[in-house]
């Protein structure tokens, strides 16, 4: 099976190459036949390393475990909606000027964008980690960006400026944990997570601390911890619907699995303790300032961006409650999180082509005037809200569980305050979009397309299947990475 990361990783690239050749036809096909392998082979994946399982290929430069393959799930999900969303969303502008070309181009960028999202869980050292994330940030500036308006130029390069900067400091604290690293395994060495983990007891525990809380700030400025996030809501409000999905779904989460590994680090070190208070007050802060922000919001796209600070500083406070129903809570949180945003910034693609406006207070009647997107974007609203019987719920549950389980009571009442705050917030704009009173006609908005619908629905169904029932070999794939976290040498 060492072949399948290889396959995983071609998948994207092939359909990044028959994207730019010419026909709209074959780029539209290319992505969503290459969103939905990838899919495909990312479950294979995850299958494989269900039990605790770990897979190499390429000589050990891409390595797979339990905890990776949960991020990877998370992009795959995405990448396939998006890839199948984007036929229908592009296809409202099929009569413009140019628009072969740019079609081409978006689809090309879609899927390399995939693609580096794809290589950060299948990494195996800490370099690679890096150079990854970085890639991350070079083609998803260039999609934001893809529109070329004044405001997206203006999303693309504060993105860029801060994102970079964010990694100038994430690659000092690689910088500080491969030094600090050399009495053990030499002057010159590849930095693999299994072989740092191995000598990491051995590690200066103030150098750990400083790679630690480097690792946090830098990484976090793309998981959009406040207050490094300032990015976050332009660039998502920014970028055509199916980016902004892969973007709060899956770049988020693939930075937040980088400064995992140095959890673990961390962990090996003996400073659990220290890395957890570290995540919980980022996780508090970012859930403060995303919570306020997304009441006062008059542009859906930005709204569902505060949320998405709100959720990153939900599992960062799962992974600092220590408990392992908690830490188990916050890996399923990932999932959840991908397929409720997922169809949540689809929904908002959906109303922006049907309204043709970013603005909450312009939309009204959606719910009638559109009968496939209206109801599932305000059901990708309640799930965001933790409703019951959605995945949301039930890895949130979790999470407050092991709080209080370890005696974490501040923090899960924090938790509880301002996620509430959150959900006021969002079910009261949600639910004036789609179930206000109509202020336009039935024939200016409708549905576009059914491969919008059809992207929608597979987000939604995820988002109810793991609120309904969480399947056994997900059950073990979330049990083993929570090992990882708890007992990285393992």
């Amino acid at each position: 099976m060492s072949w399948l990361p290889v396959a995983l990783l071609a998948v994207p690239l092939v359909a990044a190459l028959a994207s730019l050749a010419d026909g709209w036809r074959l780029a539209r096909a290319a992505t969503a036949v290459g969103g939905l392998v990838a899919l495909a082979l990312s479950v294979a994946l995850a299958l494989t390393v269900a039990h605790g399982r770990t897979l190499q290929a390429l000589h050990g430069w891409l390595r797979l475990d339990s905890l990776g393959a949960v991020f990877l799930l998370a992009t795959g999900l995405l990448y396939a909606a998006a890839g199948v969303f984007s036929i229908g969303y592009l296809q409202a502008e099929q009569r413009s000027e140019g628009f072969s070309s740019f079609a081409r181009r978006y689809c090309a960028l879609l899927n390399l964008f995939g693609w580096t999202m794809l290589l950060v869980p299948l990494t195996a050292d800490f370099g690679t980690l890096w150079v990854a994330v970085e890639l991350t940030t070079i083609v998803s500036a260039l999609l934001v960006a893809i529109d070329r308006t004044d405001a997206a130029l203006e999303a693309s390069w504060k993105y860029v400026l801060i994102a970079s900067s964010g990694l100038g400091i994430a690659l000092l604290s690689i910088i500080v944990l491969y030094a600090t690293g050399t009495h053990a395994l030499g002057g010159a060495y590849i930095p693999r997570f299994v072989r740092v983990l191995a000598h990491a007891h051995a590690y200066s525990r103030d150098a750990v601390r400083l790679a630690f809380v480097l690792a946090v700030i830098g990484f976090g400025t793309k998981v959009g911890f406040v207050p490094m996030h300032t990015w976050l809501p332009d660039a998502h409000s920014e970028a055509p619907a199916p980016v902004s999905a892969m973007l709060s779904g899956s770049l988020l989460s693939a930075a937040l699995y980088a400064i995992l590994r140095f959890f673990q680090v961390a962990v090996v070190a003996g400073q659990r303790g220290f890395a957890e208070h570290v995540l919980i007050v980022f996780g508090v802060i970012s859930l403060l300032a995303a919570s306020l922000f997304v009441l006062r919001q008059t542009n859906y796209k930005r709204l569902l961006a505060y949320s998405s600070i709100e959720h990153m500083g939900v599992i960062a406070l799962g992974v600092g409650f220590g408990a392992p129903l908690a830490v188990a809570g916050a890996l399923l949180h990932v999932l959840t999180h991908a397929s409720a945003k997922g169809l949540a910034f689809l929904g908002a693609g959906s109303v922006l082509r049907g309204y043709d406006t970013k603005t909450i207070d312009e939309v009204r009647g959606a719910g009638a005037l559109m009968p496939w997107t209206g109801p599932m974007f305000l059901a990708a609203a309640l799930a965001l809200c933790g409703l019951p019987l959605s995945g949301v719920f039930r890895s949130e549950f979790q999470i407050v569980a092991g709080g209080f389980a370890q005696g974490q009571y501040v923090g899960v009442a924090l938790l509880i305050v301002f996620v509430n705050i959150a959900f006021f917030g969002i079910v009261w704009h949600a639910g004036r979009m789609v179930l206000g009173a109509a202020t336009r006609e039935a024939g200016e908005v409708g549905e576009r397309s059914r491969f919008i619908t059809a992207a929608m629905l597979g987000c939604l169904v995820v988002v109810v299947a793991l609120g309904v029932h969480v399947p056994g070999e997900l059950t073990s794939l979330l049990h083993n990475a929570n090992l990882r976290l708890e007992y990285p040498r393992t």
